[in-house]
């Protein structure tokens, strides 16, 4: 495939809020984990809730769109000066030439569970203020970005549960590639709720402690949540100009094993599969790449599997998942762990996998349990979701050699 530009990004989550903030967190390697306090859930479980998202007031004019999942989105929007690149992409382009192509898996469904507990009680009817369109629906958030930046482009939403914000990209790809647009806001959102919490909780995947991905006693997820936005070029003309600073879009690979509908192939053959397309896509042979951001969930089957299609295909690159210190924000992490890997690859830094204290054995990856710094050249983040929906994208610096 022909590389593109992601010229801008920003990603928000229990990190905290814009690049800064995640950059000094993985730095430091301090997470953002903390004991469930999360409306009245009780559960005995470990969360990565985003601060001031309650205190976030949508714009007048978006007052239709009101949930939490939305606010979050705004407040993620506004981080890193990434709302005036949007808007100065629509002017140099036209707003009708920006796509819009975001991941969630649940949106706004937190307005729904909250109208539920208003029905009125003799008819069962929900409360009148209650917008499914601008909140429970899946298209409420592109719907939103597309009103907030006043574009006219084509506006896509992905539920392709966990590989979601990172299929974003695959779609905004295809779309430039067919010159129907110039420029993609690209991203994901996903914000807590009683359905992703007691959910999870019900199919006994939920981790009493942070969650310790590819650890040998790891025992289930750490659920979180996050935003995180970029924009995506095609490559300037006058590319060879460019420096390290700019990061560029090398290699998508995607795969549906369809295995089962919530446990991957055991032997990880979508995951291998969707790492060697996005190697043969750019290009690349194994011994190119520097680091993999994992999916790294820290259930026992996930990172079993992932790990062997690591063993089999990157078995010496060095590796971690960042899910121990934002959890598992779903929808959006395959955005958020793009944005991190693009950190990764503007600062020389191939961050550490925190709360992981003893590497499974059976799983004999070069698992980074410190922070290593050095150059970094080219990376692939993985994102696997439920039924086999799997996606890696390769990145890299534009100063690289090809």
């Amino acid at each position: 495939m022909s590389p593109l530009l992601f010229s801008h990004f920003t990603a928000t989550s229990c990190l905290g809020h814009g690049l800064d903030a995640t950059l000094a967190a993985l730095r430091a390697r301090r997470g953002g984990l903390v004991p469930c306090a999360f409306s009245d859930i009780r559960l005995d479980t470990y969360i990565g809730e985003v601060g001031r998202v309650d205190e976030t007031v949508l714009h007048a004019e978006h007052a239709e769109f009101d949930c939490r999942n939305n606010r979050l989105a705004q407040l993620g929007l506004e981080q890193d000066g990434f709302a005036e690149r949007v808007r100065e992409a629509a002017a140099r382009f036209g707003p009708h030439r920006i796509g819009v192509f975001l991941g969630t898996s649940t949106a706004g469904i937190l307005q729904t569970e909250l109208a539920y507990r208003r029905r009125d009680p003799g008819t069962g009817a929900l409360p009148a203020d209650f917008h499914y369109r601008g909140s429970h629906s899946p298209y409420s958030l592109p719907e939103f970005v597309r009103s907030y930046f006043g574009l006219r482009g084509p506006a896509v939403s992905i539920s392709s549960a966990c590989s979601s914000g990172a299929k974003v990209f695959v779609s905004a790809r295809r779309m430039l590639e067919a010159g129907l647009i110039d420029a993609a806001v690209v991203g994901g959102v996903d914000s807590l709720c009683h359905t992703t919490l007691y959910g999870f909780n019900s199919l006994e995947l939920v981790s009493g402690l942070p969650c310790r991905p590819y650890d040998a006693q790891r025992n289930g997820i750490s659920i979180g949540e996050g935003a995180a936005f970029g924009l995506l070029e095609r490559l300037p003309a006058a590319s060879a100009a460019r420096t390290g600073e700019d990061i560029l879009l090398l290699g998508i690979g995607e795969s549906s094993d369809a295995h089962h509908m919530s446990a991957p192939h055991p032997q990880g053959l979508g995951a291998r599969m969707a790492m060697a397309q996005a190697l043969a896509s750019a290009g690349l042979a194994p011994a190119q790449i520097d680091y993999v951001n994992l999916h790294g969930t820290a259930t026992r089957s996930n990172d079993a599997a992932e790990g062997r299609a690591m063993l089999d295909l990157l078995p010496s690159v060095p590796c971690s998942s960042t899910k121990g210190a934002t959890g598992h924000t779903l929808g959006a992490a395959g955005a958020i762990e793009a944005v991190i890997c693009a950190l990764a690859l503007r600062h020389g830094l191939m961050p550490a996998g925190i709360n992981t204290t003893e590497p499974d054995p059976e799983l004999p990856l070069d698992y980074l349990l410190e922070n290593r710094e050095q150059p970094v050249r080219r990376v692939l983040s993985n994102a696997f979701g439920f039924g086999g929906s799997n996606c890696s994208l390769l990145f890299g610096r534009a100063d690289s050699p090809a």
